[in-house]
């Protein structure tokens, strides 16, 4: 797999998290990238991309996703837009009893290789995650079919 990137932004509306799910896999299907590894990706961004709505936006902004991919390695990166100090940095935190939200950051630890939290300037953070991923191989001629088309 060459190198590929690929970046949308969104308002922030409940519906924007269905848009960045079918945004990822489009774009990770485009790129040969299928399968188990285009579901956790998928999964995380949705978990980050409501992180992102519920926590990070600021009125009148909305956020960007970003994806990339190298090699072996798909990127994922969330860049939201409001600042807080780096102690209160999104971090997997105990699930609580029989809260429903709280687990989001727990998944994204758990299906992310990697992941962490940086500054983003002007203003707000980025939340990514790295995920090892390896396209198919189709046989020379054939396209493959992007999801949606």
């Amino acid at each position: 797999m060459g190198a590929h990137a690929a970046r949308r932004y969104f308002d922030a509306k409940r519906a924007s998290v269905r848009l960045v799910r079918q945004f990822v896999v489009t774009t990770l299907t485009s790129w040969g990238i299928t399968g188990e590894p285009t579901e956790d990706i998928r999964l995380c961004a949705s978990e980050l991309a409501s992180n992102a709505l519920i926590h990070g936006t600021r009125p009148g902004h909305g956020f960007l996703v970003r994806l990339s991919a190298f090699e072996r390695l798909v990127s994922l990166e969330v860049h939201d837009s409001r600042d807080i100090a780096a102690e209160r940095y999104p971090q997997v935190r105990p699930a609580v009893g029989t809260h429903v939200s709280g687990r989001g950051l727990r998944i994204v630890d758990s299906l992310a290789d990697d992941w962490g939290v940086e500054r983003r300037e002007p203003f707000g953070k980025i939340v990514w995650s790295h995920f090892r991923a390896v396209p198919e191989c189709r046989p020379a001629g054939v396209a493959g079919r992007v999801a949606g088309t």
